[in-house]
């Protein structure tokens, strides 16, 4: 005898994928094209149709707890081949940014966050937060140097960290301010990673019990963790997108910013070890070799998102807000990175503060909005591809 299931349709759940880029959802008919034509789907159990079906119901719990959303890496094979363009690809997009604000809501006191980042009318005050300290930053830094001084003096640290080069970032806005801020909305933004995966890892691997998608009894962590690097090796190598057909170019894409944020990391740490380290403080010859890995991963970055911009203005249809936000923030991050050091090189002193100042706002909309924007989906979907590994997802 067959198990029944009781319906009951969430219809805020589905005006809200709708909402979030999942419009064409209702013309679904059921036909299976999406799931045949995924050329990473797997044989037993494959997606997306199942999703299409529990979004257009409603059924929520079966779809913000699978692993199975995040398997799915947007390649366009099944949007281009469905004969009703349901556009299955897009709905998936929208239930994953919808799983996103369900469990980064769920975090204690920032929750608030989560709706604020996807709404449009919120972005002015969402950089408004960061510039106004920023600008408070810079003040202490260019008028209340002395005392600073003094105050550093006091617990046995030098205030400034700057050479004898006419312009530097640090006149501007203090290095110890700089990562006196970043810093500690790093960790935050990892507290409420580990926050939210936790309760998403759970989820996954009741969903993959109640449908009979593992044969693992227990969520054993430690077996777990032990299947990253696996995982990470296909993520680096972008094994998936290199499987799709109709997009296979948005893989070059993606390969360039995820080096160049990779590159960027890479000198920040070595940055990092120099000044509080060896006591080396910047600005550093373009002729040392991490200068030029960040250089090139700066490159990498506005190259990779002047190509998705590229492909999304090519895609009229492709308009969601929480696209549109990520890759202008990329762009963003990218570019301001590199005219910064540009005008300095050029001696322009006001031009150098300037864009360093919006590079700066950018870093913050990174660090501190990063498990509520588009870009978690990165984390997210490590995790889930890193369950599925472990899971041996029949």
């Amino acid at each position: 005898m067959s198990n029944q299931y009781i319906i009951q349709p969430d219809l805020t759940f589905i005006n809200e994928v709708v909402g979030l880029g999942g419009d064409t959802l209702k013309k679904c008919f059921q036909c299976a094209t999406c799931s045949v034509a995924c050329p990473i789907a797997p044989e037993n159990s494959p997606f997306p149709r199942k999703e299409m079906i529990a979004a257009s119901w409603g059924l929520k719990d079966k779809l913000v707890g699978s692993a199975d959303i995040w398997l799915c890496h947007e390649c366009g094979d099944c949007t281009a081949l469905c004969p009703r363009g349901a556009k299955p690809g897009q709905t998936l997009s929208a239930i994953r940014s919808y799983a996103i604000s369900e469990y980064s809501s769920s975090v204690p006191v920032v929750g608030k966050l989560s709706k604020m980042v996807t709404d449009p009318k919120k972005l002015a005050l969402l950089t408004a937060i960061p510039a106004a300290w920023l600008a408070l930053m810079a003040i202490i830094t260019m008028f209340m140097g002395g005392v600073m001084e003094k105050i550093f003096h006091v617990i046995g640290l030098h205030w400034y960290h700057v050479t004898d080069a006419p312009i530097a970032q640090a006149r501007f806005i203090s290095t110890w301010l700089v990562d006196m801020t970043f810093v500690p909305v790093f960790n935050i933004s990892l507290l409420i990673f580990a926050y939210t995966l936790y309760k998403m890892l759970s989820d996954m691997h009741a969903n993959a019990l109640a449908e009979g998608k593992t044969d693992k009894e227990t969520l054993d962590y430690k077996a777990y963790f032990n299947t990253i690097p696996t995982v990470l090796k296909k993520v680096l190598k972008h094994t998936q997108f290199n499987e799709c057909g109709e997009n296979k170019n948005r893989g070059t894409a993606h390969m360039m910013v995820l080096f160049g944020f990779i590159g960027c990391l890479i000198v920040t740490t070595i940055g990092f070890g120099f000044l509080y380290v060896l006591g080396k403080p910047g600005p550093y010859s373009q002729w040392w070799p991490f200068k030029w890995l960040g250089n090139i991963s700066g490159i990498a970055i506005v190259f990779g998102a002047v190509l998705m911009i590229k492909e999304r203005l090519g895609k009229p249809d492709l308009n969601a807000y929480k696209d549109w936000y990520l890759l202008g923030l990329v762009l963003t991050l990218g570019a301001t990175g590199l005219l910064t050091q540009m005008a300095r090189l050029a001696g322009m002193e006001i031009a150098t503060y300037a864009i360093y100042y919006i590079h700066l706002i950018a870093v913050f909309h990174l660090f501190a909005y990063l498990p509520f924007s588009k870009l978690a989906h990165a984390v997210y979907r490590l995790a889930a591809m890193t369950y599925a590994e472990y899971a041996n997802r029949k």
